[in-house]
């Protein structure tokens, strides 16, 4: 019997050196890695108000670890025991007492071969946003530091964040008679059969009892759904979109716009954008059909009204749009709110930072439904999307994969389907041309010294736009300038421009 006992009491204690010596094989690995957002380190702890201040960050922030015990290097120095008891009585005080709302915490004893201890501090990510120190500061965490909040803006994005305030009920300085009256007594007609009333007192007080004034002013959605020119009082909220030639950002490109006005034209003036410069697939129909884009256009669709309901309007920033030659991406400014992740918004989940925005957009001004399935449908249709949350940069990014198209297979002596002159005719995957592109062509096979001004005057476009066209034909090695500005001609490189009289 005592054998036994005894035996079992040594089985007991080297199970409990096995994992005495395991926890602290998972601390090295744990401390190795550096301090980062949600690893800090701490010899040892003696003033409650400066702990206080590292808690605050942390539950403002999303969380995170303190090592008592670990140096900043990462060596693992351990504590005594009289120490363990006074830093968990000034833990206990800290959380409560030096900070305002209470902090829940959760401390965990690590023993190290050598005897000493590290405790292991948990601060979760709070309920109760945002959390103050004694002297009423409010930290964030930034990195492996802290620091203080010191804008409006930032403290406006807290908030926004725990659902206290949202960007699109921000009062703007346009008053209603920045209102687009047409376009709001349109919204109104289809939406509730009811007409616009005549004087401003009642127009003011319409917009106040839909949400989209107060205070005597448009609020910012008010200004972004139904302002005659937002831009002006908001010059950042716009789409800035480039089309680049290759997988790199350059300095030259193919196309670019930037688009503004009221959200709905914001986002159609984006669409129409990336799909003139998607490629167009033959399948199998024949080299004069218009062809399919290479995505659908749902895809786009659904990614271009989420970039404009849901990004952060406290960040005075554009929606960026860049297609390339392998991908097309859409970067919004503001990275994801409160506890939403990648995660959950492939579930399907969402949250409506810009709740406002959200509702009228789903009163039809906007293809979207506001239900959280916008971007599940999306990679339904295209499942090569990648979705970032780029907290540091404070950004969210749809990247859509493109598929670059396959070396069409030839004989040698005979001309390669594969160069640039002949890409737009044999190439089943080919860079299209709009209905203008190829007007142009036959405008410039028809007069070769053709002027810029003369074929603004045929085709009624401006010089800007021709001259940006033109460029991209030259791009895509299909027309040439022989000889100077003024007193040279234009070639059409090899090419049946009557191919492409029913292009995309």
């Amino acid at each position: 019997m005592d054998i036994t006992l005894k035996e079992s009491g040594l089985s007991v204690l080297n199970r409990f050196e096995m994992e005495r010596e395991n926890e602290q094989a998972q601390l090295e690995n744990i401390v190795s890695h550096g301090e980062d957002s949600q690893h800090q380190f701490k010899e040892n702890i003696h003033n409650g108000d400066s702990l206080a201040a590292e808690m605050v960050a942390f539950s403002n922030s999303r969380g995170g670890h303190i090592f008592i015990g670990v140096s900043n290097r990462g060596e693992l120095i351990g504590l005594s025991s009289k120490d363990v008891d006074r830093i968990n009585q000034l833990i206990s005080n800290s959380a409560s007492q030096h900070v305002r709302s209470p902090i829940a915490v959760h401390t965990e004893n690590i023993s190290l071969n050598s005897g000493q201890i590290v405790i292991v501090l948990t601060i979760s990510e709070g309920i109760d946003k945002p959390y103050f120190d004694q002297q009423g500061v409010i930290w964030l965490k930034s990195g492996a530091d802290k620091r203080r909040i010191q804008s409006k803006e930032e403290l406006r994005r807290l908030f926004q964040e725990v659902d206290l305030v949202h960007a699109d009920e921000v009062p703007t300085p346009v008053g209603v008679e920045g209102l687009n009256s047409k376009l709001f007594a349109d919204f109104l007609k289809k939406t509730y059969q009811e007409e616009l009333p005549s004087s401003q007192e009642e127009k003011l007080q319409l917009l106040e009892n839909m949400n989209l004034a107060n205070s005597h002013r448009l609020n910012l959605a008010g200004l972004l759904l139904f302002g005659k020119k937002p831009q002006i009082h908001k010059p950042q909220f716009m789409i800035k979109a480039v089309s680049f030639l290759g997988t790199k950002i350059a300095s030259n490109y193919l196309d670019s716009e930037d688009f503004e006005g009221a959200l709905p034209d914001v986002f159609l003036g984006a669409l129409t954008f990336v799909m003139r410069n998607l490629r167009k697939i033959q399948k199998d129909k024949n080299v004069n059909s218009v062809g399919e884009p290479e995505i659908p256009q749902i895809v786009f669709e659904e990614l271009l009204v989420n970039a404009l309901i849901h990004r952060d309007y406290f960040i005075s920033a554009p929606v960026r749009l860049f297609v390339f030659d392998d991908r097309v991406e859409i970067i919004n400014p503001g990275n994801l709110p409160d506890h939403l992740t990648i995660e959950k918004i492939r579930a399907g989940n969402s949250i409506q930072r810009n709740p406002i925005l959200a509702s009228f957009a789903a009163k039809g001004l906007l293809p979207y439904r506001g239900l959280g399935t916008g971007v599940r449908r999306a990679l339904q249709d295209w499942p090569q999307i990648q979705l970032i949350d780029d907290r540091d940069n404070c950004l969210f990014i749809s990247l859509v994969e493109r598929h670059i198209p396959l070396p069409i297979p030839f004989k040698l002596g005979e001309p390669n389907p594969n160069d640039p002159v002949n890409d737009p005719v044999n190439d089943p995957l080919n860079q299209s041309l709009t209905e203008l592109q190829v007007h142009l062509l036959h405008i410039i096979k028809t007069n070769p010294r053709i002027s810029y001004e003369e074929i603004s005057s045929i085709t009624q476009k401006s010089r800007a736009t021709i001259k940006r066209n033109i460029q991209q034909l030259k791009a895509l090695g299909i027309l040439q300038r022989l000889g100077s500005d003024k007193k040279g001609s234009w070639q059409v490189k090899n090419i049946l421009v009557e191919s492409f009289s029913n292009g995309g």
